[in-house]
This record gives structure tokens, sequence and C-alpha cells, in this order.
């Protein structure tokens, strides 16, 4: 009762105060309510101008569709058959495209389209705001056009004479020098193979390549860039996104330092002292002409060499496995995913096999021609196990384009472009599993004992863990470039410095700044960036691990479904899953569509490591037992100047 009477007094006396204070909060709440209805409101001026900008927007994309395919057309006629003929059509109608697309880019821009309410209509307008290299003058756009035509030509064209007949030069990239680093023994040939490429295509795309980065620098600030390399980071949507890489690596570097030095140590028991016991490997020694995947040397350093393996290679020639064999075999897959089969025109207008009567461009590629119905592959595919892996990653391009195909023109790509690399190496992750390949009967038998199944996630090591720093390193070295932090004098130095520092690797023999090797890599002179295949290694055993959970294929810490031996094949759960994510293309930012598949908005490098778990106990323990060093000094290989300061012995380094 005393504390009832207390507060009857205490309001009686302050009444009039009390009575004020609510009020003025009163007051203050209606200025509040008032000023969030006008932040709701409508501004009939923006929404009579979003109205006009939805019907532009149908209208650009209808006409963007028609002039876009028309430029492929043009691009894969060049591609396909490397004549001037091709080249000067592919310019002439790439010149019409990009004043179109500058016409877009200027009524787009005219357009108040942050402020649209409608998110797919404003995400649209975004992707027109940016056009990239049409921004460029007409006459400055065809030079860059033609720059990187004429460096694709250099490349593709380019041939090398045989060791040991000097008489016959006729040796290709594809397949003549590829095969021969895959499987030569002969560490000379190898050196003389690796060299001679090089020599071929660098130093006459040098000079190109400097007037490259001048008008690619130039075409992202007209777009308000700082140079070409922060353009290709847009479409991340991350001002962070170097960070968040980085750290990817440094979480995956304590993988990559096991097996490489467990590679070095098998390879100096071949090759001797050629190996220093504590630097770098030699480049020219890991059966891949750039040293970035080296599964083609498994046989020779095998963690259990006297345990049976299979020659998968020779059990498709046995099979008599064909170039459309080995695309069919991959359609399968994808089909009994319930995925979808490849179109009539797939198979009419792909290019699946090296064809003997003209020069192209044998780089696998996989093309979209914008008009829903035409999606093609060009590849000059040989009967090899490595081949049946590209045809997959391939189709995973194709698929892709498949299921966003109704999307508007500007969402159809990949959420970013390394979900785009990511979804056929995902399916190889299945495909490459021993069972698998009993199911599809390339082999007849499938052995699970622990020393087979470590051999057979071995080979897939040198594959994916021996490329994460090559695919870091190569933008990280064109980041520079375009930024003028390494400049046309150290092009070469700083190259061989960033494949030392990620890779651990040196050349056979010292460079100069006349060699130009990075130009020996297609995806360097072709204008391609590359950090998209660093992030497919990883956010593919993301992708993986979530799909073999969906189908039951995996669970977390049982040693009886472990994530390295799940097959997804024939299973339509994880089929569907798949299929919703690509079916976004990029209408939402990526981490929308990584959790539409994983349930995780961040790229994370969990499921590799451990996919590779016990690949990576054995190798901890293998060469603490050999002792083997970890890490790698210093190269006493060089880079200089010119080739005099080589003769003469002298450097600055």
């Amino acid at each position: 009762m005393s504390c009832t009477y207390s507060v009857r007094r205490f309001v009686k006396k302050y009444k009039w105060t009390i009575l004020i204070a609510v009020l003025i909060m009163a007051a203050l709440v209606a200025v509040l309510v008032y000023f969030l209805a006008l932040a709701h409101a409508k501004d009939p001026t923006i929404e009579e101008e979003e109205l006009n900008a939805y019907n532009l927007i149908l209208s650009i994309n209808e006409k963007m569709e028609k002039n876009l395919n028309r430029k492929t057309l043009a691009e894969w006629a060049y591609a396909s058959n490397l004549t001037k003929a091709n080249l000067d059509h592919n310019l002439a109608v790439s010149t019409e495209v990009a004043n179109f697309q500058k016409e877009i880019w200027r009524q787009v821009n005219q357009y108040n389209w942050q402020q649209f309410s409608d998110y797919s209509l404003r995400r649209q307008f975004w992707y027109y705001s940016v056009i990239g290299e049409p921004a460029l003058p007409e006459a400055k756009y065809k030079m860059l056009t033609k720059l990187v035509s004429d460096m694709e030509s250099i490349y593709s064209t380019a041939k090398i004479c045989e060791l040991n007949n000097p008489n016959k030069c006729d040796l290709a990239l594809e397949p003549d020098l590829t095969n021969i680093m895959a499987t030569s023994n002969d560490e000379k040939e190898l050196k003389h193979v690796w060299i001679e490429w090089r020599n071929s295509v660098g130093p006459k795309c040098k000079d190109s390549y400097k007037s490259y980065v001048e008008l690619s620098n130039e075409s992202a600030r007209l777009n308000n860039f700082t140079d070409q390399g922060e353009f290709w980071l847009k479409d991340y949507e991350d001002p962070n996104i170097k960070e968040q890489i980085q750290g990817l690596w440094e979480q995956l570097r304590p993988l990559y330092l096991q097996i490489h030095a467990y590679v070095r140590f098998k390879l100096r028991e071949k090759f001797g002292d050629l190996i220093s016991e504590k630097g770098p490997i030699p480049a020219h020694l890991l059966g891949n002409m750039w040293g970035q995947t080296w599964d083609n040397i498994a046989e020779r350093t095998l963690p259990y060499p006297d345990v049976e393996t299979i020659d998968y290679t020779a059990a498709m020639l046995k099979q008599n496995y064909t170039p459309i064999k080995i695309f069919k075999t991959a359609e399968q897959f994808f089909k009994s995913i319930n995925l979808t089969e490849m179109p009539e025109t797939f198979w009419k207008n792909s290019i699946l096999e090296k064809p003997a009567d003209r020069e192209l461009i044998c780089h696998a590629s996989a093309w979209d021609f914008y008009d829903q119905k035409d999606f093609r592959i060009k590849q000059c595919t040989d009967v090899t196990y490595e081949q049946m892996n590209t045809a997959h990653h391939e189709m995973g391009h194709i698929e892709y384009f498949l299921q966003y195909k109704d999307q508007p023109v500007p969402f159809r790509n990949g959420a970013n472009d390394g979900f785009h690399e990511a979804v056929g190496d995902c399916i190889s992750l299945s495909f490459e599993t021993t069972k698998h390949l009993k199911k599809i009967g390339l082999i007849s038998s499938a052995s699970q004992d622990s020393k087979t199944v470590l051999n057979n996630l071995y080979r897939v090591g040198l594959a994916k863990i021996a490329f994460l720093p090559f695919g870091y390193l190569m933008d990280l070295w064109r980041w520079d470039v375009f930024s003028g932090k390494t400049t046309p004098d150290n092009y070469n130095c700083k190259w061989w410095e960033l494949r030392e520092k990620y890779q651990g690797l040196e050349p056979p023999v010292d460079r100069s700044e006349e060699d130009f090797d990075p130009a020996a890599k297609y995806h360097i002179i072709a204008d391609v960036p590359y950090l998209r295949y660093f992030i497919s290694f990883v956010v593919q055993f993301q992708f993986h691990r979530a799909l073999c959970e969906k189908a039951g294929q995996y669970e977390p810490n049982n040693a009886k479904k472990p994530l390295h031996e799940c097959d997804i094949y024939e299973n339509t759960e994880a089929g569907n899953a798949l299929k919703k994510m690509l079916s976004m293309g990029s209408s939402r930012p990526w981490p929308d569509a990584m959790e539409a598949i994983t349930g995780q908005r961040k790229m994370d490098a969990s499921g590799l490591l451990e996919y590779f778990k016990p690949l990576q106990e054995w190798l901890e323990a293998e060469n603490k037992k050999n002792g083997v060093f970890i890490g790698w000094e210093k190269t006493k290989r060089v880079c200089v100047r010119n080739r005099q300061e080589l003769k003469t012995g002298a450097s600055d380094e």
C-alpha cells in the first residue's frame, strides 16, 4: 500500500512535467513515421523512369542477343580456321557490335538506375553500365582486338623442330609437344621442347603484349577502374576479394609444400643431382609444358609403385574409344543426374578432333552462341584419359549454358567465372573414382585396399594440389603488370620470381628479358583472366561435398563414406541441386548461388583439405621418414636483362 501511495503522490506532483514529456515523445514518433513514409514512398519521377527502363531493357536484350550471336559466329569462324579473311571478318563484326554496345552503354548510364526498386532490372542495368573494351575509340578498339588475335595466331601456329632431326620442324603444341612433355623420359628432349616452344612464341609476342597492356588499361579507366586488373575483379562484387584469395592460398600452402617436397625427392631418385635436394624443381621435368599440373609423372612417383596400377589411357584404346565416344561418355554422366543432354546442334557444329586441312586454335573451349540453341565445344581431342577429363570439364560449361539459357542476356554467365570452371571439374571428382570407372566398364575391377586408394588419391593430388599456386600466380603477375608495378623491362624476371616464390619451380636454363615466357601460356596472350581457375579448384570441392551429402555418398567422420570415394553418378537429388544453382546464372551475387548449393556464403578450402586429408597425413609421415626438406632455398638460376649478360656472366641479381 505504501508503494502505491508514493507513486500517486509522484504523479500528482509532476503531472504537467510527465504530460509534456509524453507529448514530446509522441511528436518525435510522428516525425519519425513521416520521414520513414517519405523514404518508402514512390518518387513519381523514378517510378516513370523505371517503367521506361523496363521497356528499354527488353529491347536492349533482344538486340544484344542477336549481336552477340553474330559476334560469336565470327569469332568461331576465325578460331576454327585461322585465315586472313576470317580474321578481317571477325574484326569487322566485332567492331560493329562494339559500337552497338557503346550506344547501349550511353543510354543505360543516362538512367538513375541505382534507385530502381526492381532488383532484376537494377542488376541488368548494372551489367550494362560497365562496357569493357568497347569503351575505347573505334580505332583503338580495332587495334586491341587485332593485337590479341595476332598473338593467338602466333601461339596457335607455332612449330618447333625435333631434337634429333633438325630438318623435321612441324611439331605443334597440340598434340605433339604436349605428348612429349607427358611421356618422354629423356631429359635432353624435355629441355629442348621446353626451350624451343618458348623461343617460338615469347619474343614474337612481347611488343604486342606491351601495347595490349596499354590499351587494356585505357579501356578500364574509361569504365572508371584504375587498371585492367581491377576491371577483371568487378564481377566478384567484393572489394576484399584479393585478401580472401590470399587467405585461401595460405590455408592450402602447407598441403602444397608436402606434395612438392615428396615429388622433388622422388624425381631426385631418377634424375640425381640435376635436381637440388633443397632447391626448386626444374619446370621441364613435371610432365606438363607449364609445370601447372603434374599427374603425367604419377607412375614415376607413386607412393606404392609395386601395387598393380591400371593404365586408363591403354584401357580406353583397347576399348576403341574415339573423340565422339569420349564426349558421349561425359554426356551420359550429366544425363544420369538429370541434367540436359547435348542438343543436336552440339554434335553437328562442334569440332571434337583436330582437322587436317587447316590451322586452328586448339586450346579446348566451350561456346555459347546466345540463341538459346547453339552450344559447341572446340577441342583437338586425343584418346587419352587426360582428354577424357578435359571433355567433362568443357561439357560442364555447356551444361551451365543450357541451364541459364532462358535468363535475360546479362545473366547468362556463371555466378562468378570460377563457378563456371568448377562445374565440369566437380563432376570429374566422381568420374575419377575407381568405382565409377568400373561402373562404366572402363576397368573390370576396382580394388579398394588402402594402398590402391592412396595411389589414386595421389594421382588426383598431382592435378589438383600441384595446380593451386600456378592458378594463383598467373594473375598476381598480371595485376602487377597492369598496375605498372612490373614494367616491360622486368616482365620475365618477375614472372620467374613468382614461379619460384609460389610454386618452388625454376627454369631448366637461365633466362633473360629477351625471353617472354609468360606468353608461352595461352591465357596470357589471349586476354583470359586466370584467377577463375584457382577459385574453381577450391569451390569444386565445396560443391562436391554438398552434392555427395545430398546423394548419401558422404558423411563427415565416417570412414566408410569418405569424400574422396564419393560418386554421384545416377543420383538425381544431387543433380537437381546442381541444376538449381546453374539455372540462376549471374542473376544473383555469387554468395547466393554458393548458398543455394552448399548452404555456405563464402569460399572455403576445408572441402579440398578434407578430400586430401589421407594423402596429406601420408605425405607428412613419408617426408619425415625420409628426412625430406620442406620448402625450397633460392634458385641458382639467374634472370638478366639480355642474353649477352648470360654470356659474359654479368647480372644485376
